[in-house]
């Protein structure tokens, strides 16, 4: 089968080792616009291992449910998980050890709604659905955006528990106070979902860097960068650094790349080349893109070799594992 096309009609996402060699791995395409067509849902897909999230958000597909009531449902079951330390309750801290929640939403008409450095709540993504839905704006930050979840009926709780509280102290002794970049080996949920009515929706939630400079914000809370839906086109989430996420406003490209024709799979890869070659001879990070379209075709592209993602349809649930491309 012709690769373009094999692709094209495959979900298997793929991950290369950091590198020179790494970069000659993401092709140059010059792809044929796709032909209009329907969607076909509903699917559910989210990054990494998280099976419980993916199930969740099937619950509300299945039955005919709304792609960004799913989204939203789906990322909540890892931000109330006290074991998942890299969103919600129990994340690791600050270098300050103060828990600060980043999370955005968006649906397939364009809106969309995001809080940064919230504190104090389980759920950062359902206060960015309120932001989206109740107010004016689009980004909520701080101490107001923690007033406005409480004048919403949202309940503050200490987020730190035990155990990333004795983390953290074990760190402060080692450290130097130098943020551990990716020290979770991942980070963030983003989830993107094909409802059956054919209409997008994406969410982003995570804790961020650990034991990050007080105040430090990274790509997941940000649209265009941590997360994108063109109800049109499809929809993409990114994973790992989010400063080399934001600086390539990395899910808007993913999605602009779908538009001019691009598989998921093909738009992943080039969008992890272009901040490869931003970042030659760097090996301290990770990047990765996931990316949904309008067909159900999912794509996944990951410098990180351990990556996978979660994909729920009709054929049941499915770990689409990565494959390194590299072997060293």
């Amino acid at each position: 089968m012709h690769r373009r096309k094999f692709l094209r009609n495959s979900s298997m996402g793929t991950a290369g080792l950091l590198g020179a060699s790494a970069l000659a791995s993401c092709r140059e395409t010059s792809p044929e616009p796709l032909p209009p067509t329907e969607a076909k849902g509903p699917v559910a897909v989210c990054t990494w291992d998280f099976g419980n999230a993916t199930a969740r958000a099937w619950e509300v597909l299945q039955p005919g449910g709304q792609a960004l009531d799913a989204v939203e449902a789906g990322v909540m079951v890892e931000e109330a998980d006290p074991k998942n330390q890299t969103v919600g309750l129990g994340g690791r801290p600050d270098r300050e050890g103060r828990v600060t929640l980043d999370a955005c939403i968006m649906d397939a008409k364009g809106g969309c709604g995001s809080v940064m450095g919230l504190e104090g709540f389980v759920h950062p993504i359902s206060v960015a659905r309120k932001v989206m839905e109740e107010t004016p704006h689009v980004i909520l930050v701080g101490e107001g955006a923690g007033q406005f979840a409480e004048a919403q009926g949202f309940e503050r709780q200490d987020l730190l528990t035990e155990a990333s509280r004795l983390e953290w102290e074990a760190w402060k002794e080692e450290a130097n106070y130098q943020p551990i970049i990716n020290i979770e080996n991942h980070d963030t949920i983003g989830m993107l979902a094909l409802d059956a009515q054919g209409n997008l929706a994406g969410a982003c939630t995570t804790s961020g860097l650990a034991y990050k400079m007080r105040g430090r914000v990274g790509d997941s809370p940000v649209i265009g960068a941590g997360l994108y839906v063109d109800n049109e086109v499809g929809a993409a989430t990114a994973t790992g650094l989010g400063e080399e996420v934001v600086r390539t406003v990395g899910s808007f490209l993913i999605v602009e790349l779908m538009r001019q024709g691009m598989s998921p799979q093909e738009a992943c890869e080039e969008g992890v080349r272009r901040i490869l070659q931003r970042n030659q001879g760097r090996e301290d990070f990770q990047i990765g893109f996931l990316a949904l379209n309008k067909r159900g075709e999912t794509g996944a592209y990951c410098i990180h070799p351990g990556f996978s993602y979660r994909r729920f349809d009709g054929s049941g649930h499915r770990n689409i594992p990565s494959e390194s491309v590299l072997k060293s």
